[in-house]
């Protein structure tokens, strides 16, 4: 009797994504980031694999999603390499190596246009951890 083929399995995309990735999402919508977007830069030369995107109403909220996803990561033992502009909190970075984190006041957003500058990367939806 003759073995019928295997289908190719297909992954999720969920289990594709690093923690870092979905856990800090998570914890940047629930601090209610605005017009969040996770770019996958992986097919691209860039210096790292996923950028995440978002906007704080105003530099109090942006500090509080940047405490937010600095807070679920440290949960699950994840420490940034570098956390930069948190005490003027228009743009704080939040570099995890792999993941880097983009919280912007939404001026500065518009002014620096990430996604434009990183247009080739692939635009993903993170699904919930």
């Amino acid at each position: 009797m003759a073995k019928s083929a295997s289908r190719p399995r297909s992954r999720s995309t969920k289990s594709r994504l690093p923690p870092t990735l979905t856990h800090g999402v998570a914890a940047a919508l629930d601090k209610k980031a605005i017009d969040l977007i996770t770019l996958d830069l992986r097919k691209s030369s860039a210096f790292t694999d996923f950028f995440v995107i978002c906007t704080g109403g105003n530099v109090r909220q942006v500090q509080a999603i940047a405490d937010g996803v600095q807070e679920a990561l440290r949960e699950r033992n994840i420490r940034p390499a570098l956390v930069e502009g948190y005490s003027r909190a228009d743009w704080v970075l939040i570099d995890c190596f792999d993941v880097i984190f983009h919280i912007f006041t939404p001026a500065t957003r518009d002014f620096y246009d990430l996604e434009r500058l990183w247009g080739d990367g692939e635009r993903i939806a993170v699904p919930a951890p």
